[in-house]
């Protein structure tokens, strides 16, 4: 990173995601599409960890690499883990630890028994980041998934993602947490407060 910071052709920017449970900044619909206006030849969005809730980056992104390590658990915790379903390419970075081959032909495994007739077998690619080795091959499966196309059917998805998010943001937008819990504070001795009414007159 500190050596693409100064290239004038690569432009970096770093925003929170203030607690979302997807990992993405709440903006990042609308930061992705300016950034295309700019006539960037890629967009790169890192989420902020891997972890079973973070999965909406799959919602937005025309590829989605996970970056896993030798560590990333057993086999039942991958298989377990809603983060593997939606890896277009998987990664092994620090493959010169031990167990990264058992870890990546694991993962190869994965990849062959979710895949449908005729759909995109996510490759694993092995790196050692701090030495730059496999950048090269990861470089070349991410273009080989753009360059396949993105099917009508996954399009849809994609734009239908964006729009339940960007719907679901503009009617949450004058919902405050601390007036929630006040409100909810000045009615929850009544006998009457039932939580689910409660929260019908936001609907």
């Amino acid at each position: 990173m500190p050596g693409l910071f100064l290239d004038p052709k690569v432009y970096i920017r770093s925003v929170s995601a203030r607690g979302s449970l997807g990992g993405l900044c709440a903006s990042i619909i609308e930061i992705c599409d300016v950034l295309k206006q700019a006539r960037f030849d890629h967009i790169i969005v890192e989420t902020v960890g891997v972890g079973q809730s973070e999965i909406e980056i799959a919602g937005i992104a025309d590829t989605t690499v996970v970056v896993t390590v030798p560590e990333s658990g057993d086999e039942v915790q991958t298989l377990k883990s809603g983060i593997m379903e939606i890896a277009d390419i998987f990664v092994v970075n620090k493959s010169d630890r031990e167990g990264a081959d058992a870890f990546a032909n694991h993962l190869k495994k994965l990849a062959h028994y979710r895949m449908g007739d005729g759909a995109w077998e996510a490759p694993v690619v092995k790196t050692v980041a701090m030495e730059g080795t496999g950048i090269q091959a990861l470089s070349e499966a991410i273009i080989s998934h753009q360059t396949q196309g993105i099917s009508n059917q996954r399009k849809l998805h994609l734009l239908a993602e964006k729009a339940y998010r960007l719907i679901q943001r503009n009617r949450m937008q004058d919902i405050s947490l601390s007036d929630l819990r006040n409100q909810i504070a000045e009615n929850q001795t009544t006998e009457e407060f039932n939580l689910y009414r409660f929260t019908k007159k936001f609907a």
